[in-house]
């Protein structure tokens, strides 16, 4: 059987080879991380961009949803109603 014997210029060139792309490397998979974070950053930032939306919708069109944010939001009474505000008490 042969011995397979590897020359030092070899395992050289190899080590240089190995210092010179591992910091392009480590970059790389940094950016693609940040860029899979960004990804799923969009897909949540676009959900909430249609929620808002809808919403803005809804508070242009629908007078009972006018009328339910304004009383849940800002505590708003019709005349002659009296508002009573409800307390949760907070358990330690």
């Amino acid at each position: 059987m042969a011995k397979i014997r590897i020359k030092p210029l070899y395992i050289g060139i190899a080590l240089a080879l190995f210092i010179i792309f591992l910091p392009g490397y480590a970059k790389f998979m940094e950016l693609r991380s940040r860029n899979i974070y960004m990804e799923k950053e969009i897909e949540r930032l676009e959900r909430e961009n249609i929620r808002l939306y809808n919403e803005k919708e809804r508070l242009e069109e629908d007078i009972d949803y006018i009328e339910k944010v304004a009383r849940e939001s800002m505590g708003v009474t019709r005349k002659g109603e009296i508002p009573i505000k409800i307390e949760q008490i907070k358990k330690h």
